[in-house]
């Protein structure tokens, strides 16, 4: 995947800051709707994160996302889409490569964490893409699991190197649950709504496992994303 980032803030800014080509002033207060082959998942995204916002806006409205995969599926930690080359690929293809020729600046916020049900953008690791700028296109819904106070100090020593969870976040990681070794690495710019039972049914799959790139063995859809009012 290309990093080109001068190109990325031409095509999510334009002339107005506020609004990417393509959207209008009002799509920035819908909700995203997607249907999927095992229910509906409706999300909201974040004014904190307008470059990814107003990307994420742009590729729903232009259809990008009707018909692709849930590629990569992890139970108990996370479910993965976004790759346009899902739509046709083979049932064996490795997946997970593809999006368009640009990326999106990383808007890593310290409040934002990766409790259940968050959604947060993909991207290339640390070694090549240092300033952890996000995939164009795809993105992963976060399921996660219930953590204790051992396992979170754990987290803390062991994938943080150091950086203590705030109290507050604990508390969520200790009775919803979610991925805390992922915080502050990964641009969060939205979460689910509703649909919260779908997003476990998807995460329950029989996929190939890790060898197999953690692909469902039957095909998880996103039939159609569209935009809907509040």
């Amino acid at each position: 995947m290309k990093i080109v980032y001068a190109f990325a803030l031409i095509f999510l800014a334009g002339c107005n800051p506020r609004v990417a080509e393509g959207l209008r002033e009002n799509d920035l207060q819908k909700d995203v709707l997607l249907q999927t082959t095992r229910g509906d998942i409706r999300l909201r995204l974040y004014e904190e994160t307008p470059l990814h916002r107003n990307n994420f806006l742009k590729l729903v409205k232009r259809g990008y996302y009707d018909r692709i995969l849930f590629h990569r599926v992890i139970s108990r930690f996370m479910i993965q889409a976004g790759d346009p080359k899902s739509k046709t690929a083979a049932d064996t293809a490795r997946l997970g490569s593809g999006g368009p020729s640009y990326t999106v600046p990383a808007e890593i916020r310290p409040e934002l964490f990766h409790r259940k049900g968050v959604l947060a953008a993909a991207r290339m690791g640390d070694d090549v893409n240092p300033a952890r700028a996000s995939s164009g296109s795809q993105f992963y819904i976060v399921q996660g699991r219930i953590f204790n106070d051992t396992e979170l100090d754990s987290v803390e020593i062991h994938r943080l190197k150091g950086r203590k969870i705030p109290p507050a976040h604990r508390e969520v990681y200790k009775t919803i649950g979610g991925a805390p070794h992922l915080d502050q690495a990964y641009t969060i710019f939205g979460e689910v709504i509703s649909g919260l039972p779908v997003v476990d049914s998807i995460a329950a799959v029989k996929t190939s496992g890790r060898t197999g790139g953690d692909r469902p063995l039957e095909p998880v859809r996103i039939k159609k994303a569209k935009l809907v009012n509040r």
